[in-house]
C-alpha cells in the first residue's frame, strides 16, 4: 500500500470515517473537510498521524500533508469512500452537534474573515493556473528582456499560452463566485464577460466612452454575485414551468444594465483606491512597511485568509504593471526556511530533522506551509523568529522597490515574473531573509529543551 493511500485511511480513521464527511476538497497543501459530527475527529491523533504537517480547526477541519501528496490523498479518500470533491452529503446531525458547529462559526465568522475567505474559496481552485500561466509568462519576459526576438514563433507560442488566463480571468472569476455563492456558474461568467467586453468602448455613457475591464476583478466578482443574488430572488415567483427560460433571461438583463451603469465606475474607484493606497503606504512607510508586511503575514496564512489578496495583486498588475506587494510578502516564507536550517543544524531529534527535511525543498520553491505548520508554529519561538527574518526581507524588497510582473509560487520561482531586471536583487533579499532567519533562530529562536516536547 503506497503511503499516500496509508495516509488518506489515516485521516478516515481518525476523523470517525468516510460516512462523517459532509464534504471535502483541497487546496495546494491541505486536504479541506467539512464533517457531519465534528466531535468524532480526534485532532490530537490527527497531528501524529505520519505524513500530517498540522491541523487547522476553522469552519473546515484542515490537514497540511504538503503540495502533490494533497492531490493524492485526496484522490485515495475519494477512491475509498466514494465521495468526490466538492460533492456535499447530507447530515443528520443533532442539536449538541449543531450547537458545536454553530459555535464554533460564530467565533470565526467575523464580517472581514467571512469576506477573505469568500475570495479566498473563488480564487484557490485558480491557483495552478495562475502559478503556471505566471510562470510561463516570466520565462517569456526573462528572453525578452535577454534580447530574444519575441516575434518568433515560440516566443509567440509563450505569450499566448502564458496570457490566456490574465486575459480572460475574469470569466472564471464570475463563474468561481457564482458558484461559491449558490447561483448558476454561466450567469457568472457572463457577468465577468460583460465587465470586460471590448464593445463596451463604443458605448458613451453620462458623456463618457465606457471601458473595458474598469474595475478589474473587484468588479467581475461583485457583477457575478449580483447575478446570485437577483436570480434566487426572480425564481421566487417566476413560474417553474418556464423558469428556464424567464429567469436567466430578467438575471441577465438587470445585472447587466447595473453592472455597466453602477458596478464598473463603483468597482473601479474602488480599485483606484486600493492600488494607490498600496503604493502611497510602501512609498511613505518604505523599511517600515515592507518589514511589517512580511513580518505579519505568516498569521493570515495560518488562518488561510491569504488568499484574499489575489485579486489586490491582480489589480495591481492590471492598473500598473506589477505588484510590489507579491515580493514583500514572499518573504515570509522565506524566513521560514531560514528558521528550519537553523533548527536542523541544532536538534538531535530525528523526528524534527527528517521533517525539515521533507519541507525544505518545497520551501525554497515558495511553499512554507510544510515547515511553518510542520516544524516552526508547534515549537512555537522559531515562529517568531522566522517572522523576525521574515521581516528583515520585506524591508530589503520595499527599499529596492522590487515588483513582480504575474502571480506565481513565491520564493526562488517567482525570479523569473520580477520586472526592470531586478532579478538579482529579488534573489538577494531570498538570501537575506534565509539568513535572517537562520540567525534569529540560531540564536534566540532554538533551545535543545524543545527536543523533548516535540
Amino acid at each position: 500500500m503506497k503511503k499516500e493511500e496509508l495516509l488518506a485511511r489515516g485521516i478516515l480513521d481518525h476523523i470517525g470515517g468516510g460516512e462523517n464527511i459532509s464534504s471535502f476538497t483541497h487546496c495546494m497543501t491541505r486536504v479541506r473537510l467539512n464533517l457531519k459530527d465534528d466531535s468524532k475527529a480526534s485532532i490530537k491523533e490527527l497531528k501524529e498521524l505520519n505524513g500530517v504537517m498540522g491541523v487547522i480547526e476553522d469552519d473546515t477541519l484542515q490537514i497540511v500533508v504538503g503540495p502533490g501528496t494533497v492531490n493524492k490523498v485526496s484522490d485515495h479518500i475519494t477512491s475509498i469512500t466514494g465521495i468526490r470533491m466538492g460533492e456535499t452529503i447530507d447530515a443528520n446531525n443533532d442539536d449538541v452537534v449543531g450547537l458545536k458547529k454553530s459555535e464554533l462559526k460564530k467565533k470565526n465568522n467575523t464580517p472581514v474573515k467571512n469576506l477573505l475567505r469568500k475570495i479566498g474559496s473563488i480564487f484557490i481552485p485558480l491557483i495552478p493556473g495562475l502559478v503556471a500561466s505566471g510562470i510561463i509568462n516570466g520565462i517569456a519576459g526573462f528572453a525578452k528582456n535577454a534580447g530574444v526576438d519575441p516575434t518568433l514563433t515560440w516566443m509567440q507560442i509563450l505569450t499566448v499560452l502564458g496570457g490566456s488566463i490574465f486575459g480572460y480571468l475574469a470569466i472564471v472569476v464570475g463563474w468561481n463566485t457564482a458558484k461559491e455563492f449558490g447561483g448558476t456558474p454561466v450567469l457568472g461568467a457572463i457577468a465577468g464577460i460583460i465587465t470586460m467586453h471590448p464593445g463596451l468602448a463604443e458605448i458613451v455613457l453620462f458623456g463618457q466612452n465606457l471601458t473595458p475591464g474598469r474595475g478589474g476583478l473587484f468588479g467581475a466578482m461583485f457583477a457575478a454575485w449580483l447575478m446570485v443574488f437577483f436570480e434566487k430572488r426572480y425564481r421566487r415567483f417566476v413560474p417553474n414551468s418556464v423558469d428556464i427560460i424567464i429567469t436567466p433571461l430578467l438575471t441577465v438583463l438587470t445585472v447587466g444594465i447595473l453592472t455597466i451603469a453602477a458596478v464598473q465606475p463603483f468597482a473601479g474607484l474602488l480599485s483606484d483606491l486600493i492600488t494607490s493606497g498600496i503604493h502611497v503606504v510602501l512609498d511613505v512607510g518604505g523599511v517600515v512597511a515592507g518589514g511589517l508586511l512580511a513580518g505579519f503575514f505568516l498569521p493570515l496564512v495560518m488562518l488561510g485568509l491569504h488568499h484574499g489578496l489575489t485579486p489586490i495583486h491582480m489589480e495591481l498588475i492590471n492598473t500598473v504593471g506589477s505588484t510590489a506587494l507579491l515580493p514583500i510578502l514572499a518573504m515570509a516564507g522565506a524566513g521560514q526556511v531560514g528558521a528550519s536550517i537553523a533548527i536542523l543544524v541544532k536538534t538531535k531529534n530525528k523526528r524534527i530533522k527528517n521533517v525539515i527535511k521533507g519541507g525544505l525543498p518545497t520551501g525554497f520553491l515558495g511553499i512554507g506551509e510544510p515547515l511553518l505548520y510542520g516544524v516552526t508554529l508547534p515549537l512555537g519561538r522559531p515562529f517568531i523568529t522566522a517572522c523576525l527574518g521574515a521581516a528583515v526581507g520585506g524591508a530589503f524588497q520595499a527599499v529596492m522597490h522590487t515588483a513582480a510582473g504575474g502571480i506565481g509560487v513565491s520564493g526562488i520561482p517567482l525570479i523569473p515574473l520580477i520586472v526592470d531586471n531586478k532579478y538579482f536583487i529579488y534573489f538577494l533579499g531570498l538570501v537575506i531573509t534565509y539568513s535572517a532567519g537562520f540567525l534569529f533562530t540560531y540564536f534566540f529562536g532554538y533551545k535543545k529543551e524543545m527536543d523533548d516536547n516535540f
